[in-house]
């Protein structure tokens, strides 16, 4: 593989840390889309029609360093295409997504410091970025798997649907999976997805999620040139997309800062964690305390979720 190294500019760099990025990023061993070895971070996408594996190995002043190797991809590509500058514009805009590059965390933070609920979370993961879905149909595909079960069995599901439905091939001792074409899971039946421990439901909904793609009648194109009133309604049209599902969606693709899961339970657990409550807050409570989040919701949210890791 021949590599070629870019560099991928930074918004608000004293607030960035990749290394914090790397620790949520690894919080599961059943993640097979991206994966994190010896400090770096390796994932294989696919630019302008070209399969690359794309690795992040740090930051240096105000710019990540990422490095792109074309691969030859048998179902795909019979030799090893050149990069294009489609290709690397394409990369460039997805690391930027994924790792919310053009972000800035100080009002977050001047924020935080105020809220009795999100005070020394700063401190404690200073520089941790809200890490994001890039891709329309996988967050929609993982917000479908993941609704009303714990998230060891949601990655467990998902491990299973990329690896049966979505690409693979073999690099460094290690294999590269992209996740299912929407092409791909609208053709299933549901008995299919049954076959592999989804519910009925949720076979129906990422099947029928994948046929609007498929058609046309939902695209990606369409959501980003949404505000986040019209994103949610729209998203709410959806079958089996609900208020959590539709403000997940919103918050990791769509990253808009408003974005509230209220009803999600790790939330709930964080915010009974930190609080030292008894039970789990009551709807009322939660109100309360997220009513004033405003702009701030999506990283409060994301910054709660973070204190249920271990490290």
């Amino acid at each position: 593989m021949k590599s070629q190294q870019i560099l991928v500019d930074i918004n608000d760099p004293g607030n960035f840390s990749f290394a914090a990025c790397l620790v949520f990023l690894g919080r599961s061993d059943k993640e097979n889309l991206h994966f994190i070895r010896n400090g770096t971070l390796q994932k294989l996408v696919v630019a302008d029609g070209i399969p690359v594996l794309i690795t992040v190995t740090g930051e240096t002043g105000h710019q990540l360093i990422v490095e792109m190797s074309p691969v030859t991809f048998p179902e795909l590509t019979e030799r090893v295409p050149a990069l294009t500058e489609k290709a690397i514009a394409y990369i460039t805009r997805y690391v930027t997504r994924w790792l919310h590059l053009d972000g800035s965390l100080q009002s977050f933070y001047d924020y935080a410091a105020q809220n009795p609920l999100l005070s020394g979370l700063p401190e404690r993961y200073k520089g941790l970025r809200l890490i994001g879905i890039p891709d329309l149909f996988e967050t929609l595909c993982w917000t479908i798997i993941g609704q009303q079960i714990n998230l060891t069995f949601a990655y467990t599901l998902r491990q299973r649907l990329i690896t049966h439905f979505g690409y693979s091939v073999a690099l460094d001792g290690h294999t590269f999976h992209l996740f299912p074409r929407p092409e791909v899971i609208a053709a299933l039946t549901p008995e299919v997805l049954a076959g592999m421990q989804f519910s009925g439901g949720k076979a129906r909904y990422l099947i029928a999620t994948a046929q609007e793609i498929v058609n046309g009648t939902f695209s990606m194109e369409a959501l980003d040139r949404m505000d986040y009133q019209q994103a949610k309604e729209r998203l709410l049209a959806l079958k089996g997309i609900g208020n959590w599902s539709a403000n997940y969606i919103l918050m990791k693709y769509g990253r808009f800062p408003e974005a509230l899961p209220l009803e999600d339970a790790g939330l709930h657990n964080a915010i009974k964690a930190r609080l030292q409550l008894e039970a789990k807050p009551t709807a009322a409570q939660l109100k309360e305390i997220t009513g004033k989040w405003g702009q701030h919701a999506a990283y409060a949210t994301f910054y709660l979720w973070r204190t249920l890791l271990p490290q």
